[in-house]
């Protein structure tokens, strides 16, 4: 450090411009990486494409000499410079740079992000500095197997910035939404998922290490809503861990909220895994059908179904009856698709699925509800088509349905304290009333109250479906609610 000291004293040359070059001759020189600054890294990552005066000027001769031609110097000098900058260019992201409101990347998703990318980044300097000192010895010294070493490690070094080029854009494009006028809408869907997560975790009979940073919704036109659990390789990413639940959302969802239902599903999915149910879910429900005497082919259908069974069932819980009209949004089809069972599929067949979140909402004590939906289901589609689900399915399902349900939402489970999960969600009459009277307040555009925000979809369903207000009117006054503070 006490040369680079005198070396700046020498040189008449700005502080900026002289860490800037410090930095990329330690990359070139291969030399210790205690040289390579924090005051010079700062400079790289608060201007990674400043240009550097002294990388332009006029190489030794005896270098130039050695390269043998005017366009071979200047090229292989340019290999340096590119892989440098491209390094320094993915750098970490900074508070505010996507907005200062509150539908900005919390800190926490910020931090996450930077983790994982300056992770990754480590690992590109290292090779850029092989690029650097590659690039000097073969400007020295240009032998043919020299500019080959060279190619080589330029083509790692690519490959690895194209790689982390890849992460660092998908969260530029996520984060960069919260800057668009879908913002207030993206940051509706946040603090759904947050309520979600706050009644699970407040529910439990137990303290459970509570899961950070939370959900974080983004908007994908032309997909079906999605979700992409924490801590799962992630292809988008290069098979890296994703560090926190994203909620991917269609456009039209969003446009008409009271389909938002969605959200409860794709939420329950990463209550599951951070609950500690992945395994337990599955376990109790293959065990209970198989001690009622259902055969071991029944009992495996309805395992691989456990999954998104239990998003629905949770959905549920976590929204009251009013959930059901999303879901039913969703499975009403063509009669083909209603009724086409997969053998491998993780979806329960549709006609069925249907038929499981109605025998749920018996089970919560609102019967007549289900009975209604029930009924409306079996008239638009009568009977499933012979052969579609295996008999065996079909023939067990009214009494198989019952136990599964019971197994999954209603027996304890050690990781819940040994609480049933309906008893941790705890849904019934009295939150069923304060949606109602939401549904009014929104349809009128006033205040909801301290109703819980996983409610309102609820309450903006209810309002539609007996017409109190103008749909365009609902869907401004249900984002208005969530996003205002």
């Amino acid at each position: 450090m006490r040369l680079v000291q005198l070396a700046a004293e020498k040189l008449p040359e700005s502080k900026e411009s002289f860490f800037n070059q410090a930095c990329l001759q330690s990359l070139r020189a291969g030399c210790n990486k205690r040289l390579l600054t924090e005051a010079a890294m700062a400079t790289l990552i608060e201007n990674p494409l400043a240009t550097t005066a002294r990388e332009h000027q006029t190489a030794p001769l005896r270098a130039k000499s050695a390269a043998g031609t005017s366009v071979m110097l200047p090229w292989l000098r340019a290999q340096s410079i590119n892989v440098t900058r491209h390094s320094a260019a993915l750098r970490p992201f900074k508070m505010e740079e996507f907005g200062t409101g509150a539908e900005a990347p919390t800190a926490g998703h910020l931090q996450a992000v930077n983790k994982l990318i300056t992770g990754l980044r480590s690992g590109l300097l290292k090779m850029s500095g092989r690029v650097s000192k590659a690039t000097k010895a073969t400007i020295e010294q240009p032998s043919t197997s020299r500019l080959q070493d060279l190619m080589r490690k330029k083509a790692h070094a690519h490959h690895w910035v194209r790689a982390i080029e890849k992460i660092w854009d998908f969260y530029f494009e996520l984060f960069g939404q919260r800057q668009s006028r879908y913002a207030k809408w993206l940051l509706s869907c946040d603090r759904i998922g947050l309520d979600c997560y706050r009644a699970s975790y407040l529910g439990l009979a137990i303290a459970r290490p509570i899961p950070a940073p939370p959900p974080f919704s983004y908007m994908a036109t032309g997909f079906s809503p999605a979700t992409f659990r924490r801590g799962i390789p992630l292809k988008r990413l290069g098979k890296q861990l994703n560090p926190f639940p994203l909620i991917q959302l269609p456009y039209h969802r969003l446009v008409n909220p009271w389909t938002l239902g969605a959200v409860l599903h794709e939420i329950s999915h990463n209550l599951q895994n951070d609950l500690g149910l992945s395994k337990d879910v599955p376990k109790k429900v293959g065990l209970s059908l198989l001690r009622a005497g259902a055969s071991r082919q029944v009992a495996q259908t309805w395992v691989r179904w456990n999954r998104e069974m239990f998003a629905d069932t949770s959905g549920m819980m976590l929204g009251g009856p009013c959930f059901i009209g999303s879901l039913m949004d969703i499975l009403a089809r063509e009669p083909e698709t209603v009724v086409h069972f997969s053998a491998r599929g993780p979806h329960p067949t549709p006609y069925l699925r249907m038929l499981i979140n109605t025998e749920l909402l018996r089970r919560m004590g609102f019967e007549a509800v289900g009975k209604k939906y029930s009924k409306a289901w079996k008239q638009i589609y009568p009977a499933p088509h012979t052969g579609s689900i295996p008999p065996a399915v079909l023939k067990s399902f009214e009494e198989v349905c019952p136990i599964a349900v019971d197994a999954m939402c209603f027996q304890p489970y050690p990781s819940l304290g040994n609480r049933s999960l309906a008893k941790a969600l705890n849904f019934g009459n009295k939150e069923q009333q304060m949606i109602e009277e939401a549904s009014q307040r929104l349809a009128a555009g006033t205040d909801p109250g301290i109703i819980p925000e996983r409610f309102l979809i609820g309450a903006v369903r209810l309002a539609l479906d007996r017409r109190l207000a103008r749909p365009e009117v609902l869907t401004k006054n249900f984002y208005r609610a969530l996003a205002s503070g």
